[in-house]
Parts: C-alpha cells; sequence; structure tokens
C-alpha cells in the first residue's frame, strides 16, 4: 500500500501476553490485504501477567506515528488505569488517541479489519464499540444499542455521563439454575468468596448467588459472596444468564460443592432445610474476653506497637456536579491500583499467605463496592474518601453481624478502606514498625498485607487486640512459625521497647517477666542453638542443614547451630544480570560458604534457572509452560558452558577452603542425564556428585539413579508439584501441592527404600523438611538428613529426637496409607504417640 493515506493504528492492552497475541492473530486471519499498524503492549518483562503504562506509551507511540489516530483497546482491570496513565507520557499534542470500553477480542478484530480498510478514527472506534452487537442480537441476552459512539480522549470526556451498572437482581428470569450445598467449616468466607467470584468473571455471564435468608447477590462481589453468610449444610441457589449460562452456573455448583479443599463439615442429613443444619449463631470473636493463644511458641522479647487507622473524611464537604465524573473515576483508578499492588504482593508469596492476600485483593476490586461507592460521589457529591468510608463501614457492619468467622474479617475491611483513602489523599499509610533489633510486634490488629510481609528473623512474636483463633492473623502467624496472642485487651498502650513474655499455646502475656519466667521461654526464636548431632532417640543419624540462598544465609545458619547446608542455591550469583558472572567472580561467592562450614558437608545446587528464575542469558521469555519447560539441568543443553564453568567454580571453591562440598544438579528426569552430569562434575574436579529427584519420572528409577551418583536429594516443593499436576504458585491449588499428600508420600518412600538398598543417603531440602510433624515421618520413609530455614533446626531437631527410628517407621507407613493429608497427618501423630 505505497503511498497509500496513514491509517488508523490500534493498540492491544492486556494483561496477558499470549491472550493479546491470540487475540491479534485472530483478527489478522480477517484481513485480506495489509493490515494496519498494530501493537501489543500485555505482560510483563518477565513473562508474568500485568501492565505496564510506559509500554503502553510507547506502542501509542509508534502506531500512530503516520498522523491518522490510534485507538487503544484494554481488557480489564488495572489495563484501563496503565492506559490512562500512559497518555500523561505521550509527549506529541497533537497525535488523537481513543480509549475506547469495547469488548477486547470482539473490539480488536471489528478495528482491525475496519482500519485495514482506511477508515478514520470516528469510524474505527465505533465498529469496535459495536462489537458485541451481533452477538447480542443472535443470543437475545442483551438490547443492541444503536447509539454507541467512540470514546474520546480524557480531555474531551470530562463530564461524560457514565455508563448506568445493571442490577442483576431484578433482571429476567435466568435460563440456568442450580442449588448448592456449602460443605467446607469455615463456609464462603473470603477466600472462596474470592475463587467465586474470579471463576464468573472469567467466563463473563451475569451470575447471582442467594440463600433462603439474603440475595441474591451478584457473584463477581466478593463481598457480598461472603454477606451471604452462608455457613456448612446452607443451600445456595446458583442463577445464570447469557451465553455459557448453563456451563458457568454447573462449575460454580460443583466448586461450592467441593468444599473449596478446605475441611468439610460433618453434616448428617445435607438434604434437611438449612435452618435446620446450619450452626446456631455465635457471638462475634473479633475482641475475645480474655488472650487467646492462636500459635505456638514461648517467646520474650522488646515490643514495637503498631497502631493504624485512617481519620474519619469529613461528611460536609460536597463535590461540585461538573466535578464528579472525574472523581468517580479517580476514586475507581484507586481501588483497582490497592487491588493491583496486594495482587503483586500475592504472586511472589505461596500456600496460605497467598490465599489470604489474594483474597483480600478481591475486597478491593469488588465491581459491586466500586459501583456502590462511585454512585455516592456521583449523585450525592461525597468526596471519593468519604464514599469509601461510607461503603465499607456498611459492609464491616454487616460482617459484624454475621459473627464468628466473618467477624474476624473486619481488619481486613478497615485495612482496604485505609490503603484506598491514603492513596486517594497522598498520605504514606503506616505499616509494620523497623526495628535494628529483634521485637514483638504489638496492634490493634494486624491486616494480611502487614503480617505477610514479617520477617521472622527480625519478628518474634504477634499480640493484637483485636482477632480470633481463625482471623487471618492466627492463619498467618502459624504459617511463618511466630507464636502469637490475640484478644490481648489494652497491649497498645505499651510503651515501645518493653520486654514482654508471650505464649502462644496458652495466650499468657507477661509484661517485664522477671528471670525465671524468661527462662521459661521455649519459643523457636528464643531455643538455644541446636546442638547435634542430629539423631533419633535410639541413635540412628539424621544430618540436619541449613537452606542458604545467599551469604547473608551463614550467619543464622551457624548461629542456629546447623550441621552443614544441605541446599546452597547458586542462582544469588547470576539474577539481575543480563550475561554469567565469570569463574572468579563464583568462587568468591562460593568460598564464603565453605569457608564457615570447616569439615561440614555443604551440598551445592547448580544454576536452577527457568520457570519463577528467568535469566536474559539462559532461558527462554516465551515458553508456554515454563514449569515444564527448559529449567535447572536443561538450560545446559542450550548453553552447556554456564554449567561447566560453573562446575570448575565450584571445584575450585571447595579446593580452597576445608568444608565437605557436594555437588548436585536440579531438574534431573532420566538415568541419562544423571549420568552425563555426574561425567561432566567430576571432569571438573569435583569429587561427590548427587542429583535432586523432583520428578515423579525421577522417583520411579531411583535405583537406577542411586546406582550412578554418590546421594540423592529430594525437592519436596517440586516432586509434590509435578505428582500432584499442580502449579505451586497457585494459591488455588495449594491443598494438592501439599507434601503430605500420600502420594508424595508414596513417591518419597520409593526413593528412601532405593537409597537404603543401594546405601546412598537421601536428603530432603524442601519446605517439607521445615515440618516437625513432617520429620519423624521422612526419617522413617528412608531420608537420611534434612535441610530448612536455619529458625527451624532447633524444633525439628527437637521433634527427631523424642522418637525412635522404629516408631518414625511405623508412623510413615500410617501416613502412606491414608487417603488425603489431613488423614495423614492424625495417623502419624498417633503412631508416634504410641
Amino acid at each position: 500500500m505505497s503511498g497509500a493515506s496513514p491509517r488508523v493504528g490500534i493498540v492491544a492492552v492486556s494483561h496477558s501476553r499470549p491472550l493479546a497475541e491470540a487475540a491479534v492473530a485472530l483478527a489478522l486471519e480477517m484481513v485480506a490485504g495489509d493490515p494496519p499498524p498494530i501493537a501489543i503492549a500485555a505482560g510483563t518483562p518477565d513473562g508474568g501477567t500485568g501492565t505496564d503504562a510506559v509500554r503502553v506509551s510507547e506502542a501509542i507511540l509508534e502506531v500512530g506515528a503516520g498522523g491518522a489516530g490510534v485507538v487503544v483497546l484494554m481488557d480489564l482491570g488495572s489495563a484501563v488505569m496503565s492506559a490512562e496513565m500512559a497518555l500523561e507520557f505521550v509527549a506529541d499534542p497533537e497525535l488523537r488517541v481513543r480509549l475506547i470500553s469495547a469488548p477486547f477480542v470482539e473490539g480488536l478484530l471489528a478495528a482491525i479489519v475496519r482500519a485495514a480498510g482506511g477508515a478514520d478514527l470516528d469510524a474505527v472506534a465505533t465498529e469496535a464499540l459495536a462489537a458485541l452487537r451481533p452477538k447480542s442480537e443472535q443470543l437475545g441476552d442483551a438490547a443492541a444499542d444503536d447509539d454507541q459512539r467512540a470514546v474520546d480522549d480524557p480531555g474531551d470526556r470530562a463530564d461524560a455521563p457514565p455508563a448506568a451498572a445493571g442490577d442483576l437482581a431484578s433482571a429476567a428470569p435466568p435460563p440456568a439454575i442450580a442449588e448448592a450445598v456449602v460443605r467446607n467449616v469455615a463456609g464462603l468466607h473470603a477466600r472462596p468468596a474470592a475463587v467465586i467470584a474470579g471463576l464468573v468473571a472469567e467466563r463473563g455471564v451475569a451470575l447471582t448467588l442467594a440463600t433462603d435468608a439474603k440475595g441474591p447477590v451478584d457473584a463477581t462481589s466478593p463481598i457480598g459472596i461472603a454477606v451471604l453468610g452462608a455457613g456448612p449444610g446452607t443451600r445456595v441457589r446458583i442463577a445464570a444468564t447469557g451465553a455459557g449460562a448453563a456451563a458457568a452456573v454447573e462449575e460454580v455448583r460443583a466448586l461450592i460443592e467441593s468444599g473449596f479443599g478446605e475441611e468439610l463439615a460433618e453434616l448428617a442429613e445435607l438434604d434437611v432445610a438449612p435452618a435446620e443444619v446450619q450452626p446456631a449463631a455465635h457471638p462475634s470473636h473479633e475482641t475475645p474476653s480474655h488472650p487467646l493463644g492462636v500459635s505456638s511458641g514461648r517467646v520474650v522479647g522488646p515490643v514495637a506497637v503498631m497502631v493504624h487507622a485512617a481519620d474519619e473524611p469529613d461528611p460536609a464537604v460536597r463535590i461540585p456536579a461538573d466535578a464528579r465524573y472525574g472523581a468517580a473515576t479517580r476514586l475507581r483508578e484507586a481501588m483497582l491500583a490497592v487491588a493491583g499492588e496486594m495482587h503483586a504482593t500475592a504472586q511472589m508469596l505461596s500456600g496460605q499467605r497467598r490465599d489470604v492476600l489474594v483474597a483480600t485483593a478481591a475486597i478491593a476490586a469488588d465491581p459491586a463496592l466500586h459501583r456502590a461507592a462511585e454512585a455516592l460521589v456521583r449523585d450525592e457529591g461525597a468526596t471519593p474518601e468519604r464514599a469509601v468510608w461510607v461503603e465499607l463501614g456498611r459492609t464491616a457492619a454487616q460482617y459484624r453481624e454475621l459473627g464468628g468467622r466473618m467477624a474476624e474479617r473486619v481488619t481486613d475491611l478497615v485495612d482496604v478502606r485505609d490503603r484506598i483513602i491514603a492513596r486517594l489523599t497522598g498520605v504514606e499509610r503506616p505499616g509494620v514498625p523497623e526495628r535494628d533489633h529483634p521485637f514483638i510486634l504489638v496492634a490493634d490488629d494486624l491486616a494480611p498485607v502487614d503480617t505477610v510481609g514479617l520477617d521472622p528473623e527480625c519478628c518474634l512474636a504477634i499480640v493484637t487486640e483485636q482477632g480470633g483463633p481463625t482471623s487471618h492473623t492466627a492463619i498467618l502467624a502459624r504459617e511463618l512459625g511466630l507464636p502469637a496472642i490475640v484478644g490481648a485487651a489494652g497491649a497498645t498502650a505499651l510503651a515501645d521497647g518493653t520486654v514482654v513474655l508471650v505464649d502462644g499455646d496458652t495466650g499468657e502475656l507477661i509484661v517485664q517477666p522477671d528471670e525465671g519466667a524468661r527462662a521459661t521461654a521455649t519459643g523457636v526464636i528464643t531455643l538455644p542453638p541446636f546442638e547435634g548431632p542430629g539423631q533419633t532417640a535410639d541413635g540412628h543419624r539424621i544430618v540436619l542443614g541449613a537452606n542458604v540462598g545467599a551469604p547473608r544465609d551463614i550467619r543464622r545458619a551457624v548461629e542456629r547451630g546447623a550441621e552443614g547446608v544441605g541446599l546452597f542455591r547458586t542462582e544469588f550469583c547470576f539474577l539481575d544480570r543480563t550475561r554469567e558472572p565469570s569463574v572468579d567472580d563464583q568462587v568468591a561467592a562460593y568460598r564464603e560458604v565453605f569457608a564457615a562450614f570447616v569439615g561440614s558437608r555443604v551440598v551445592v545446587r547448580t544454576l536452577d534457572a527457568g520457570s519463577d528464575k528467568p535469566l536474559p542469558f539462559l532461558t527462554s521469555d516465551d515458553e508456554p509452560n515454563p514449569a515444564l519447560g527448559v529449567r535447572g539441568y536443561r538450560t545446559s543443553r542450550r548453553d552447556p558452558e554456564v554449567l561447566d564453568a560453573q562446575l570448575r567454580a565450584i571445584a575450585r571453591a571447595a579446593d580452597a577452603e576445608q568444608a565437605d562440598a557436594w555437588v548436585m544438579a536440579p531438574m534431573i528426569a532420566t538415568v541419562a542425564e544423571a549420568t552425563e552430569f555426574v561425567a561432566r562434575a567430576r571432569a571438573a574436579g569435583n569429587r561427590t556428585v548427587g542429583v535432586m529427584i523432583e520428578t515423579p519420572a525421577a522417583a520411579f528409577v531411583a535405583d537406577e539413579l542411586c546406582a550412578v551418583v554418590d546421594f540423592v536429594s529430594i525437592g519436596t516443593n517440586d516432586l509434590s508439584q509435578y505428582t500432584m499436576a499442580a502449579d505451586r504458585m497457585s494459591g488455588e491449588l495449594a491443598h494438592l501441592a501439599d507434601p503430605w499428600q500420600p502420594a508424595v508420600l508414596r513417591a518419597i518412600r520409593l526413593i528412601g527404600e532405593a537409597g537404603t538398598r543401594s546405601g546412598t543417603p537421601v536428603g530432603v531440602c524442601g519446605e517439607a523438611a521445615a515440618d516437625p510433624a513432617l520429620a519423624p515421618v521422612l526419617v522413617g520413609l528412608g531420608v537420611t538428613s534434612l535441610s530448612m530455614a536455619a529458625r527451624a533446626i532447633t524444633a525439628v531437631g527437637a521433634i527427631v529426637s523424642s522418637a525412635t527410628l522404629a516408631q518414625c517407621r511405623t508412623a510413615a507407613e500410617a501416613a502412606c496409607a491414608a487417603t488425603d493429608p489431613a488423614a495423614a497427618r492424625a495417623a502419624a501423630r498417633e503412631a508416634l504417640a504410641t
């Protein structure tokens, strides 16, 4: 089309690059001639999910050079905010840009086809906005809007009236209806509510939930679902309209009936009326009548007091009518920004910490909350911060009225409220105090965002005035291994630095304990360092080592009495680099670790690049499934010299120090790979060579692997992930990627038996090694060494030394014979008690 008039450019903004590329590819199939200028601004630089305002602005400038204008289409949520922010970075005042609310896939197709035909900016935008009309008319599920019009750039729409939100409760009778019985003990609390809301939002159907007592509520609203107060035994009516309604209803029904992977209630008769099986209403546990221990441990330390609450916004302030639309937009942006921050933090976590934070992020992103708060701004002229205060205050009152677990979630609502208000007002929200010494954190209550970021090496324990046994503070404290007390009235009146004793078992809180009381502290942090050797009660040797991820971890490992290093992660040498470090740089780093463990074993894992640890000089950023792709040892096929150089550096560092250096490769799946690695490692000068077993494939050939290596080490995190086909980074699948799963335990048993037959040492270096309850089971399965976070060594050493090898083996067999993780834990506990 040389010499033709410039055509409108198209920018696709999406959280997912594969989604954007697929949508554009589909549209291009409909273009007969040359396509218009198209740019994709999607995903994060490391291949993750997200949007970037700078990249969006670059894409706009890239396709807008011709001067015909640019149409920008966005998929959802913060993509809109990123696109709007991008306009501030576009310095060309002559460039016409339109951000339009068209459906992402259909809108892209319509816009690209129309722009390819030479249509002007208005025509392209209008065509994209009308993209759903043919589908709507065909299905008859919504009236086509003949007056749809293009949306101009922000400067031309400051006073544009917002589209009215549909009221799902008053919609026409739905064509798809089903019922489900709530089966999990906790009911439809925050996490299940967030899971349902996410699923419904993905399906794009109008779906509601209702009980006999409440509803219907919009199922894309986690808050709405939670305030149904649906406990175990409650019948929930599910109704939906639109294309795919029946399938969505069935998915939600199955999800509720499954119990969300949580503990199930023992409901004798599920077919009776809900009122007959629901537990009696119970009072709020928001403030227990006396301090309550919710996470084990007994520690002594100085307090650091954290008190936070936003000041109530002035209810008398009113926004002029001509400024209300802009204020409502600003409110939505603040809500989405807070939700985005929380969700981004959640992606760096795992287990219950991730689950809790995802559920809290869902509150900030709740569409029903957005509609209600924005309506206060537009209709009544309330300030954005006042609107958030009022609407989340109403929701908090409903949570308190429901009592029990829901009342304990009020802190989460207040935290979301305060974070949104802080963002709107430009005030930095208070967080966990920073101290240059270990401390006991005291607060009125802790929100998930506060708790998940606690460093157990600095925070000794948690004491709160609010909260209950099932509050997020309690859940997260247990996962972090921190002693915790809730319901300690008046605790925040303590002066900073006051020394207290905290007993997370009994709820005891002693201010200024005397020397006698201090001597009773037995918590993990305050226990004396572990004094080896690690062994069972009858003298069976179990080496207890520490996991080291960087030189800074060495001090902690030494202080806690580690008998060596069972996993030295070498990635710290390679991350945040555009090219591999030199051999000399690596030697210096490895020597620092070796020097701290003279005469002790240090197990070095070669570079585990790929999956969640991409490296620009070694791994690909476009793998469709990185966890099953080129990672660990497999990267050596792409660039053998990176591994060979590392093996030489490890051997040189070991020769220069006096540690007993062992080296192993991650992600070994075949005997051939193991044989090849052993040859390469020994050729580089390494004497003791092993492999990690992280895949079921390797577990199945454990006998053959033991015949060619000096030792094996089990990575339980990945072994659980691959055995259960459950992404260990997915909070929704955390119940599957659990080392207590009988299938995982039986895989470990295969490896342990192979090691016993051949006399090959078998270690565990995954997170499972830090679980005191699981440690005797692993010993009983044939494991000869355990490596963990340094702070866990004392507790694990104590439990291992309290059982004989015969008891460990009995517990292992009992756990393997169970049918689910809960039963496995109970069976092991019972076996060890006899």
